[in-house]
């Protein structure tokens, strides 16, 4: 059961993540203020059920990885905190600053630089979220690794 529930809020909190970055990314490129503004709120709101997702996806991989040792459950352990650290102190921030500039129609440096490093830093946990998650298919058994040649090829 507990693998089901990680499995599913670990799902849950990727996908948002990746709306919230690509919906970012389309509006910014192709949307008008009031788009731009509209993706915003839409980010605030959908923390909501982003946050409480990666929280429980923190608390049973950790109960799960208990029991478990290797290099892959290391690996996933050493990249939880710096999601979870990148989320706290970058993501979240620059969603509350984001969604005020937007709603009050400024985008002015501060919200372009802003607007950048969200989008980083969404990339970056985008990115440790996918290797978690690689890791987890393959510990679970639902993904092989692949072997290397010693060709290097």
């Amino acid at each position: 059961m507990k693998r089901r529930v990680h499995a599913i809020a670990g799902a849950i909190g990727f996908t948002m993540i990746a709306m919230f970055w690509t919906s970012t990314a389309v509006s910014e490129l192709f949307g008008s203020p009031a788009d731009i503004a509209a993706v915003k709120t839409f980010v605030l709101w959908g923390m909501i059920v982003l946050i409480p997702a990666l929280a429980i996806t923190g608390a049973s991989g950790t109960a799960l990885g208990k029991k478990r040792a290797g290099l892959l459950i290391r690996s996933k352990k050493r990249r939880m905190p710096i999601i979870a650290l990148n989320g706290l102190l970058v993501l979240v921030p620059s969603a509350f600053f984001l969604a005020d500039r937007a709603s009050a129609g400024v985008f002015d440096t501060w919200f372009y630089g802003i607007q950048v490093l969200e989008l980083v830093a969404g990339a970056i946990n985008l990115s440790l979220m996918g290797l978690n998650i690689r890791d987890g298919l393959v510990v679970s058994g639902r993904l092989r690794r692949r072997k290397r040649s010693r060709a290097g090829i």
